[in-house]
């Protein structure tokens, strides 16, 4: 569940990125997560910096399987709380920094419907059980209530140390300890199955059917022996007419007979043709298969009880990072950071898992990419221009074989600009364009990935010589993905597209403590 970043990485990490969408030539105090060799610009003494952004997404699911009651899911994304904090103690060529925030996560998505791939298991049986009418259960219909919430939040803790080579160089060291849970809680319960207008509990109605087939099953079984005297007596190779001519068979026998064959499917034509061989043939293949079908929809209907899911997965990981900033001129400032690969497992704790999806204790691989980070920001005045380029290295990541349904790996560049207005007011705005590398087959219902366009403003304001103010606010527009796949037993192809739209608001204070 990112929200501004990579696949999994969240780089939102600051209201001043909020507001200008480029960071990585700071030499500000959030210079802690996008340059943190950077620090070596900032003034002798303890800053602190805290901040908090409201974040609003909605997610909404598109499928066209034309059994579906409804096209469209639609997820709420809610992170109201989306806190960072950045510490350092600079003292002369040498700076200590600490920093933490939500690396990845930080919110929880509730879909009131559920998802496409829980609704269309339930959805796809109607076809498949058509053939209840004959049993005097048609199946023309479905009814389910499904509600799915999951939440994720990676915490990360960043520590490191940054140490001024010369007036043009500077270099970081440090290292990010990552804490990550993801929880999914939800039900489907309340499964119907039925004609249009009257559905009826499936559970119910299903095991009805499969009682009538039962023992429609055993009643022509019981017929298809009772016909066995006729036909050591050398009756079968006559049909039901001369039967009853001879004196076999009397009116009424003869009418039972031809009205279960009727109720087979098979005309009166070829009920007439059939001798009593065939007859009772006829009878036995259809008590077998009704047999089996009187199983088949009993097991059926014990799948159909309620479902619920609560499961939660946990790991931890490393980051080691490295940084270097470079001062070649006086107004001119360029930073770079690479961030290695988290190696990273998350192992399921299930407590109640009805949908098979989540077997407890089972470990997924879920690392997060390595990151090249790169900024160059430039100072004409009181106007302040950077430009930031994030390369993500998804396809050396580990996602249990998901990653090879990548192509390449995610990438953004950004473009802020500052204006001073004057020495305690400053307005900014930036721009940023984020491209995935995900292939169609990546993407499903419960994670996927779009490119994006973003726009971010808001200002800094001086509220004394130590203590300023950050107000920012961006709004995210992705373009719209699909993808196409088909279902055993549905030549169509389906089409299921991803979409989605995130505002944030964010608050932040600076502090110079001493």
């Amino acid at each position: 569940m990112s929200f501004a970043g990579g696949l999994l990485t969240n780089s939102n990490q600051s209201t001043q990125y909020i507001r200008t969408l480029s960071r990585n030539a700071s030499t500000g105090i959030d210079a802690t997560y996008y340059n943190p060799a950077g620090l070596s610009m900032l003034e002798n003494g303890f800053h602190l910096s805290i901040d908090n952004q409201s974040i609003f997404q909605t997610k909404t699911i598109t499928n066209d399987f034309y059994l579906l009651n409804s096209s469209e899911f639609i997820g709420k994304v809610s992170a109201p709380l989306f806190p960072t904090g950045f510490a350092v103690y600079k003292m002369d060529k040498l700076a200590f920094s600490f920093g933490f925030g939500p690396n990845a996560g930080g919110g929880s998505a509730t879909f009131d419907k559920g998802l496409p791939s829980f609704e269309i298991p339930i959805a796809k049986n109607i076809p498949a059980l058509s053939g209840l009418s004959k049993l005097g259960k048609p199946v023309e219909a479905y009814g389910v209530d499904i509600n799915f919430e999951g939440s994720s939040i990676f915490w990360g803790f960043q520590l490191g140390a940054t140490y001024k080579i010369n007036d043009m160089f500077s270099a970081y060291g440090g290292v990010r300890y990552l804490m990550a849970k993801n929880v999914y809680t939800g039900y489907m319960k309340n499964i119907q199955y039925g004609p249009t207008g009257g559905l009826q509990n499936a559970q119910t109605y299903i095991g009805e059917a499969a009682a009538i087939a039962s023992a429609t099953a055993t009643t022509l079984s019981t017929t298809a022996t009772s016909l066995q005297p006729l036909i050591n007596m050398g009756g079968g190779v006559l049909t039901i007419a001369q039967l009853q001519n001879q004196g076999y068979i009397d009116a009424t026998t003869a009418a039972k007979l031809q009205g279960g064959l009727g109720s087979l499917g098979l005309t009166s034509e070829q009920i007439n043709a059939m001798n009593f061989s065939l007859i009772q043939k006829t009878f036995n293949e259809a008590s077998t298969q009704l047999s089996g079908q009187a199983s088949t929809l009993n097991a059926t209907s014990a799948m159909l009880g309620d479902k619920d899911v609560d499961v939660s997965q946990t790991g931890t990981g490393f980051t080691p990072i490295l940084g270097i900033n470079i001062k070649p001129i006086e107004n001119l400032n360029i930073g770079l950071k690479y961030e290695f690969l988290t190696k990273l497992e998350l192992t399921n704790k299930t407590v109640v898992d009805g949908t098979g999806k989540f077997p407890d204790g089972v470990v997924t691989k879920s690392d997060i990419p390595a990151i090249l980070a790169a900024g160059v920001e430039y100072k004409m005045g009181k106007l302040n221009a950077s430009v930031s380029y994030n390369q993500y290295f998804d396809k050396q990541a580990d996602w249990d074989g998901r990653e090879k349904l990548i192509d390449h790996g995610l990438w953004e560049i950004g473009l802020g600009l500052e204006y001073n207005i004057t020495d305690k007011f400053l307005v900014s705005v930036g721009a940023n364009h984020t491209e995935t590398g995900v292939q169609p087959a990546y993407q499903t219902d419960m994670s996927y990935s779009n490119s994006s366009n973003t726009v971010g403003l808001g200002c800094q304001i001086g509220l004394t010589k130590k203590i300023n103010l950050n107000l920012g606010a961006l709004n995210t527009f992705y373009i719209k993905n699909e993808k196409q796949y088909t279902l055993d037993a549905f030549p169509d192809p389906i089409t299921e597209t991803y979409q989605k739209t995130t505002m944030v608001f964010s608050l932040g204070i600076d502090i110079k403590l001493f």
